[in-house]
């Protein structure tokens, strides 16, 4: 049962956990088994790395733990608590914060601070105090200024960072986040990845880029075949090439 898990770490209540879980979707007459009695745990402090192939099922595990996809078998527990209906998910949304692929699909609002202060505004804040902590969040993802520019008129790199500030006003007790690398400059990746690094909040990140992973995180999953399992890669050098060992980081 593969849990990531700090070797010698006191096991602390996880904030959130999947107990031999099952995935599956429809496809045509047969069923495409997505995830193979996956079990998973969270513990604060934890920054945990996720990688695999290009429809392993990296995504799908994050919607399964924040209830967007439900499990054919198998459990989720937030806080030790067994989640299942919509209504049980509610409370484990508004502290595992999602960070999704396309900065887009997350950016509803024409100004950045509208879009920052609407999470803060969903948890009942008054609008004065979603206010200020949509600033204060956007300050201290050095996007002081921000608040004011229109969201279609940001960089790529700007939307990531404004996305991920929507999802830090909300306090979260936990982030996933999916392929936050994906089409940013090299300039960009460096701020969010400078930005993580300062970061406490425990992780999930999903991304293709080792050395961008070994800076973010500590520990390290692969999925295969719908199937996680854990090691400890080397990461020797950066470098973007086909290699035998193909999925797996590797050292020289």
């Amino acid at each position: 049962m593969p849990e990531a898990t700090r070797s010698g770490l006191k096991q602390a209540e996880a904030v959130f956990s999947l107990e031999r879980v099952h995935v599956s979707f429809t496809q045509g007459q047969a069923n495409k088994e997505v995830l193979q009695d996956v079990s998973f745990a969270l513990f604060p402090g934890q920054r945990v790395a996720l990688y695999g192939p290009n429809g392993s099922g990296k995504t799908t595990l994050f919607r399964c733990i924040t209830g967007l996809v439900r499990p054919k078998r198998g459990l989720v527990r937030f806080h030790g608590e067994i989640v299942r209906t919509e209504k049980d998910f509610l409370p484990l949304r508004r502290k595992v914060g999602f960070v999704l692929q396309q900065a887009e699909d997350q950016l509803f609002f024409p100004t950045v601070l509208e879009d920052v202060a609407f999470g803060p505004l969903n948890l009942g804040l008054a609008p004065e105090a979603a206010r200020e902590r949509a600033l204060a969040t956007l300050a201290g993802l050095d996007l002081a200024g921000f608040e004011n520019r229109l969201i279609h008129q940001l960089s790529g790199g700007e939307k990531k960072l404004v996305s991920l500030a929507g999802v830090l006003a909300m306090q979260p007790e936990a982030l996933l986040l999916d392929e936050p690398t994906s089409g940013l400059d090299n300039a960009a990746q460096e701020r969010l990845t400078e930005i993580l690094r300062r970061l406490d909040t425990p992780r999930v990140v999903i991304s293709h880029d080792w050395d961008f992973l070994a800076q973010v995180a500590g520990e390290f999953l692969t999925i295969q075949d719908g199937r996680l399992s854990g090691f400890s890669p080397s990461f020797a050098h950066a470098h973007m090439h086909a290699h035998p060992l193909g999925n797996k980081p590797h050292g020289h």
